[in-house]
């Protein structure tokens, strides 16, 4: 029996008008395949669209780190965009959305591997696709080649520090000084372990290791620079995902807060948008980890220039900054997590603030709280869509709102 693909899910995987999800599938593919629990996970297609390419990673048909990479570049961008305009739309909003900025192949900095003890040795990867199955990426086209390059550290660690039954966790982040790494649920530290992970550290040249949430070894501070500031974030710290999707993000707020003195940016995590807004504008961190702040703290006092950048540790889905606190400022830089900022947004919107920047990774959630903002007389200037999780379903954005 054929089924005739009709959308994408905003996992990237198509789905057909009785609700199948079919892997690898395009809208408007006719594709044959046995269901099994609403899923069709090796679909044949039968009429394939003119918007299907050849993907350019080998692991892709099996892999589950990308998965979109059998759509053309102007497809997947074109899909993105409408994914932005539709929860728009489904909110009922309108705005400007600006074309899509894609980063390149080979620029994931960060990425969170899977390593697991073989008995040949290690295997260490990415899961495929709704399975723990692990995939071993040798050629992988998504991450950047100094992560790559720390694939023979990563099945080390696996090899000390790995159960026969269970997988690691490996986190690396690419920094100006050098891979840090970050391994969890990994077998307790005794002495024996932390020397031979020390040695490790020391032959593969990794700027710092953690194990477990401890710091193993930090060989060379994992700096990462954030406008004219460098900063060390935190061991697994949140950091965007490509040196050119936090150019974009950040060119982005700079836009939209252009000419004020005074921001409060909230969830600001490490600074990656206080300290480039710091070269014009006196800037009120808000973050709920302190070590986060901590770290921002310490880039901007080294960082000589810029102006006055204060911090404080606060949960903002509990404890939002009411409008009342919001008055000392002239706008707001927000960046939340995936499930959206509603209780502070409602402060913003009730507040007499007449300029915020919204960068949100969830274009659901955002649309939601533009709703709350645009109800309390804001308006939408413009989108910007970012796409900084290339062939991935995910897609990012910045918003100017104004009154």
């Amino acid at each position: 029996m054929s089924h005739l693909v009709e959308r994408l899910s905003l996992r990237g995987e198509g789905v057909t008008g009785d609700g199948l999800t079919v892997a690898l599938a395009l809208p408007g593919e006719e594709v044959e395949g046995v269901p099994e629990e609403g899923r069709i996970a090796r679909p044949r297609i039968v009429t394939p669209v003119v918007e299907r390419v050849r993907p350019p990673c080998r692991h892709f048909a099996s892999c589950g780190g990308c998965a979109l990479q059998h759509g053309s570049d102007a497809f997947v961008a074109g899909w993105k965009t409408q994914v932005v305009e539709r929860a728009l739309t489904g909110q009922g909003l309108g705005a400007s959305v600006r074309p899509i900025l894609t980063s390149p192949p080979a620029s994931r900095r960060r990425a969170v591997l899977a390593g697991r003890r073989t008995k040949k040795g290690a295997l260490v990867g990415f899961h495929a696709r709704a399975s723990e199955v692990l995939v071993e990426i040798p050629d992988c086209r998504l991450l950047h080649p100094d992560l790559m390059a720390a694939l023979p550290a990563c099945e080390a660690a696996t090899l000390l520090g790995a159960s026969r039954k269970g997988a690691l966790s490996i986190a690396l982040t690419r920094s100006e000084d050098g891979v840090d790494m970050a391994v969890e649920e990994a077998r307790p530290l005794d002495t024996g372990l932390r020397m031979d992970l020390a040695a490790l550290a020391e032959t593969h040249d990794l700027a710092r290791l953690s194990w477990n949430g401890e710091q193993l070894a930090e060989r060379r501070p994992p700096r990462q620079a954030l406008g004219r500031a460098h900063v060390v974030p935190p061991a697994g710290a949140f950091l965007q995902a490509t040196e050119a999707g936090q150019a974009a993000l950040t060119d982005a707020v700079g836009t939209a807060l252009g000419g004020v003195r005074s921001v409060a940016d909230l969830f600001a995590g490490c600074g990656t948008f206080t300290l480039p807004l710091a070269a014009t504008a006196e800037v009120h961190a808000v973050e709920g980890s302190a070590p986060m702040l901590a770290a921002l703290d310490r880039g901007w006092r080294g960082t000589p220039g810029l102006k006055r950048v204060t911090t404080e540790a606060r949960d903002l889905f509990r404890r939002p900054l009411l409008a009342s606190e919001l008055a000392r400022f002239e706008a707001v830089a927000i960046d939340p997590p995936r499930a959206g900022a509603e209780a502070q947004c409602a402060e913003i919107a009730r507040s007499d603030l007449a300029r915020v920047a919204m960068v949100s990774c969830n274009p659901v959630t955002f649309a939601r709280d533009a709703k709350r903002l645009c109800s309390g007389g804001f308006r939408i200037d413009w989108v910007q869509p970012v796409d900084q999780f290339r062939w991935s379903g995910h897609v990012e954005l910045v918003a100017q709102f104004s009154r």
